[in-house]
């Protein structure tokens, strides 16, 4: 005869997967699935075109999109095939425990366990349904307070949101560095290329602190510095957004170096393009050649300036709607402490760790999703 604590756990196993099964077909209306195999049809039609690389930065473009549209649909495919089996199990897990065998049992649990997971990851993709956020971005990184540790703290930033994306499978690409002047870094630009990583991102914009005993200080006092983040989508087409007359820029050379290493081309071919109306500065020095350099500034140009647009017009309706009780603009976002303590903490959502190594080191998805979270229930 079968045990009754076995055959409870079968029950409940059985109905979490029914469970799921309704969560995994949710998803496929918020991941819009219908439309991305109808896009990975398109794109696989223009990869088998005979002339595809005839553009070799279109060619690139299609190709990159391919992988991640076939990499999201192959996420999508494989958990209703993991629930698939998870149905077979539930027989044969049942055949099995008559015979006092719950070896099936086992292998159905840690299945159910499994694909529970990986549609908690899905669902945390339903947060992130605004226009762009299916975007690329563009990471801008800038030194603040604090002299020479705020500039180590900007690089330390850097190489943060670099590991967190290598964690998630995204590219990196270095556009622009400008070194510290003893240590660390005064700016960067980098574009992180992935689905959904501005929807992911832009939940990071701010400024950011951190309390530690300075290395560069002889006595060894504790220092407070600041940096600023500065998210934007990366929208490679946004022509119809803005317009860029050519009379409103000012378009600089300069010899590419920094903290970029291997990544930054060290030649004449660095350009730096400011829009003389808005002050905004752009820069790139990542591309073989100054042609390159240009196109890809004023691309992120473009980007900036569609932004500012749509930050204006969001202003306009707030300043209708009233005061809202909030403003973070100039105040930190989130605080680091390495001493006298260890603790990372959110100001915005109160999420918090003591793991500050972890955090620095690219941990930051619970931060992230925090931050979703408490803008979705501000929304609703």
């Amino acid at each position: 005869m079968a045990d009754p604590k076995a055959e409870s756990a079968l029950r409940d196993a059985t109905q979490a997967l029914g469970g799921l099964r309704e969560r995994w077909n949710a998803a496929r209306e918020y991941l819009k699935i219908d439309a991305l195999r109808s896009r990975h049809g398109t794109l696989s039609t223009a990869v088998a075109a005979p002339n595809l690389w005839d553009d070799q930065d279109h060619a690139r473009e299609v190709t990159t999109e391919l992988g991640r549209v076939s990499s999201a649909l192959d996420e999508f495919d494989e958990l209703g095939r993991h629930l698939d089996d998870g149905g077979v199990m539930v027989e044969m897990a049942r055949e099995l425990l008559e015979a006092g065998d719950r070896s099936m049992l086992d292998e159905l649990l840690r299945t159910v366990e499994s694909v529970a997971s990986h549609i908690e990851t899905l669902e945390l993709q339903s947060l992130l349904s605004g226009p762009y956020d299916e975007s690329d971005a563009i990471v801008d990184f800038h030194a603040g307070a604090g002299g020479t540790d705020a500039q180590d703290w900007a690089e330390m930033l850097l190489r943060m949101y670099s590991r967190w994306a290598e964690r998630r499978g995204f590219d990196v690409e270095v556009d622009e560095v400008s070194e510290g002047q003893e240590a660390g870094i005064l700016s960067a630009s980098i574009i992180v290329k992935g689905r959904f990583a501005y929807g992911w991102l832009s939940a990071e914009r701010g400024v950011h602190r951190l309390v530690r005993i300075s290395p560069f200080d002889a006595q060894a006092r504790r220092q407070t510095s600041f940096a600023s983040v500065e998210i934007t989508p990366f929208v490679v087409d946004v022509s119809g957004d803005v317009g860029i007359d050519d009379k409103d820029l000012r378009v600089d050379t300069y010899r590419s170096s920094g903290a970029g290493g291997q990544h930054v081309n060290k030649t004449d071919s660095a350009i730096r393009i400011t829009h003389l109306p808005t002050g905004i500065v752009v820069s790139c020095q990542n591309e073989r050649s100054q042609h390159q350099n240009r196109a890809r500034a004023m691309q992120i140009l473009q980007a900036k300036l569609s932004e500012r647009a749509r930050a204006e017009q969001k202003a306009e309706l707030d300043a209708l709607a009233g005061d809202r009780g909030e403003n973070a603009w100039g105040s930190q976002i989130r605080s680091y402490v390495q001493a006298p303590y260890q603790l990372v903490k959110d100001h915005r959502s109160e999420y918090e760790t003591g793991n500050v190594e972890a955090v620095l080191d690219g941990d930051l998805d619970a931060f992230m999703e925090a931050e979703l979270r408490r803008l979705r229930r501000g929304a609703e």
